[in-house]
């Protein structure tokens, strides 16, 4: 488009103009603004925007399915505090990566989703373009912000808006819709180089008043029974050893959702992770650092907490997450690492804080050894076909000796069971489906983690969640990423041992038997391995993480191991009546 654009050009002093188009000032913006990896399918009209970036010296990941892309680029959001990108094509490409769009606006990542688009005159008269929708309508409601770019000198301001919208404040997920005219659009090139938009300062600290920070350490101090709950959002911040420092200096026990693990190691002597039901039921005074009081947390109310009186106190960055479920008496608006540090500033040099919970520290250590203790045997059995508790006792194994190593983990049992055994050391070294409990994350989440950090990946899945994305070990084998994938194979949806007694189709839940996902990798040049025991997995896993290579292991589980959705198999309705 540019070169017919400069064919047509008139003859003349302007034919001396350097001249740019939109394709390489939507590049040359990106790259400005620090953007160096792109997550991204090809195809109309993004195709040749996507050869260009590559050519400018971005790394572009093509993948095999736009939701794939879209949750690679959610999960570096996470990872390096900047927006991930992801590009896709118009229309059924832009669903696709809408999915993860909103699934990184749930779990406040922040993301910018760009998808080229069918013309504005014809999509708004409703004229039947190709691929016709009008993307920025339906994107605005599932994300953050929302913005198109119609003309070429704009395409600096639209991409520093996005930019700005997703890290800001509650990070999250932004659309940005660019026809497919803009890109050949062509202008000035020095006009073009001026309209482009470094951003400034784009998530600015937010401090918290003093007020609330003397109200939150004067709640805490008045506990008796303490507990502190670290949150993703405690993970995003990066403010490790600001955190780290409160808890220890606090005395209090923690606890960690799922992403929040290793801000402190699971192995800590404040780590009420395996005493979990005790502290949520027995705690007086709970706070709460990038957790929010939703589902997982069984909304802070119910048979879950306990009969006992609560205070709750809260740091989040949102002043509407405060009483989103319950009272919160004490809220600390502000980032989190701005926050924190105001509550070791106040707190000067007192060490620790001056709280008589002797004995409440001990019944949460007595209560968290009891339960390890108990679990120590089922771990480490050699089964074959395997249980859970077996394999995951070999990857609790291997985590604690690869503690850089990154853990991707999704499923029903085998995110459930995961999340209380393998213990995590360091701070985003384990994550997972997030506030949604979706199915699909896998590949992607390992496909970015592993371009994003330069870290080997364990990526434990279910077979059922798996099946979301599999395809993409083709993306690991062609890039030569260091990701071993294992799925733990039970043949089916919780368990492969429904039976469907009214026709020759299988029961719903059930897979195909004795099936080889391993065959898929070595189809695509990676190793597949075959492990029907704790001891071949444990053979298999430390060999892929020790050479680096695409690796599947498909860990041969007895297929009625697991339970129906896992724990939360109250969530999954079920039918209280029976057919006469």
């Amino acid at each position: 488009m540019a070169e017919a654009a400069l064919k047509e050009a008139p003859a003349g002093a302007e034919d001396e103009r350097e001249l740019t188009d939109g394709f390489n000032l939507v590049i040359d913006a990106l790259k400005l603004n620090g953007v160096k990896t792109i997550y991204a399918v090809p195809g109309i009209p993004i195709t040749d925007f996507l050869r260009m970036s590559q050519a400018s010296g971005l790394r572009v990941l093509s993948f095999r399915h736009e939701q794939n892309a879209g949750y690679a680029a959610s999960i570096a959001g996470f990872l390096t505090k900047q927006p991930g990108i992801c590009v896709t094509v118009s229309a059924p490409g832009f669903l696709n990566g809408l999915t993860a769009l909103a699934h990184a606006t749930t779990n406040c990542f922040p993301m910018i989703l760009i998808s080229g688009s069918s013309e504005r005159e014809i999509v708004d008269l409703q004229q039947g373009d190709y691929e016709e929708m009008d993307q920025l309508a339906i994107a605005k409601p599932l994300c953050k912000a929302a913005y198109r770019v119609l003309h070429a000198e704009d395409i600096g301001i639209g991409i520093a808006r996005a930019i700005r919208a997703a890290v800001s404040g509650r990070p999250g997920g932004v659309y940005l819709d660019l026809p497919a005219k803009l890109f050949g659009q062509v202008i000035d090139a020095e006009k073009g180089k001026k309209s482009l938009v470094k951003v400034i300062d784009a998530a600015p600290a937010q401090i918290p008043s003093q007020d609330s920070v003397k109200r939150a350490l004067d709640v805490l101090k008045s506990a008796k029974r303490p507990l502190i709950i670290l949150g993703k959002g405690a993970s995003y911040a990066q403010a490790d050893d600001a955190i780290r420092q409160f808890v220890e200096k606090s005395g209090a026990p923690f606890l960690p959702m799922s992403m929040g693990k290793g801000l402190l190691p699971d192995t800590h002597p404040q780590c009420a992770g395996a005493a979990r039901s005790t502290v949520l039921a027995q705690s007086d005074v709970v706070m709460l650092i990038g957790a929010r009081l939703n589902w997982l947390l069984s909304h802070g109310k119910g048979k879950a907490w306990g009969t006992e009186p609560k205070k709750f106190i809260q740091v989040d960055i949102e002043p509407k997450e405060m009483d989103s479920n319950v009272e919160i008496v004490a809220p600390l608006v502000g980032d989190i690492g701005s926050c924190v540090k105001a509550l070791l500033n106040t707190r000067g040099d007192e060490d620790p804080f001056p709280l008589t919970v002797g004995d409440w520290l001990k019944t949460v250590a007595s209560k968290r050894d009891e339960n390890v203790a108990k679990m120590a045997p089922r771990l480490r059995n050699n089964n074959s076909p395997m249980d859970y508790h077996g394999a995951l006792g070999v990857l609790k194994d291997v985590i604690k000796e690869r503690p850089d190593a990154i853990l991707v983990n999704e499923g029903a049992n085998t995110l459930d069971l995961a999340r209380g055994i393998i213990d995590v050391y360091k701070p985003r070294k384990r994550i997972d489906v997030g506030t949604w409990g979706i199915m699909g994350i896998g590949m992607g989440y390992a496909i970015a983690a592993a371009v994003e950090t330069g870290k080997p990946v364990l990526c434990v899945e279910g077979d059922s969640a798996f099946g979301f994305s599999g395809m993409e070990v083709e993306t690991i084998c062609r890039y030569q990423l260091p990701v071993c994938v294992v799925i733990f194979n039970n043949d089916g949806i919780y368990r492969g041992t429904d039976v469907n007694n009214t026709s020759a189709d299988p029961a719903t839940t059930v897979f195909v038997k004795g099936a080889r996902y391993d065959k898929m990798m070595e189809a695509f040049g990676g190793v597949g391995v075959n492990a029907t025991s704790p001891d071949d997995l444990r053979r298999a896993v430390n060999e892929a993480m020790d050479s680096g290579k695409p690796t599947l292991i498909n860990a041969v589980l007895d297929p009625g191991a697991g339970s129906e959705s896992g724990r939360i198999g109250n969530l999954n309705t079920q039918s209280k009546l029976k057919k006469k």
